[in-house]
């Protein structure tokens, strides 16, 4: 039986560069720093956001930019505060998809490695309430 998420593993060209991402966008906590060991298939690093354990494999990322991502919750209250340090970190920040009211709002940027993340202030009980008031007959 699925338990929970473990953890979350991507692969960066810069480790550094990556945990400055990590560290500056999320307030994430580094836990571990293998340096030239490798114990794994690459040099990485390990850190804590918000609890969940975010790995960082050096290697060659994605060639592409795509819509797959990694979505982590925030407040409708911090929203523009994340807005802020986004635009003051240099991210690229995409444009949000078309949004139904009620459903939340959502910053999605990629980091120097083509990966997507998003911020969204919803829940999954939000949406399916949101979804289910508007689902055509």
């Amino acid at each position: 039986m699925v338990e929970g998420l473990s953890h979350i593993t991507f692969v960066v060209r810069d480790l550094e560069r990556a945990g400055d991402f990590l560290k500056t966008v999320f307030n994430a906590e580094e836990v571990y720093v293998s340096g030239d060991k490798t114990f794994s298939i690459s040099r990485e690093r390990f850190y804590l956001v918000a609890g969940i354990w975010i790995a960082i494999m050096e290697g060659e990322p994605p060639a592409e930019k795509s819509y797959n991502h990694v979505a982590l919750k925030i407040s409708e209250e911090d929203f523009a505060t994340y807005q802020k340090r986004l635009l003051a970190a240099g991210v690229e920040i995409r444009m949000s998809r078309p949004r139904v009211a009620g459903e939340g709002r959502s910053l999605y940027f990629y980091d120097h490695d083509n990966h997507l993340f998003e911020l969204h202030t919803g829940t999954l009980e939000q949406r399916l309430k949101t979804y289910a008031g508007r689902c055509p007959e």
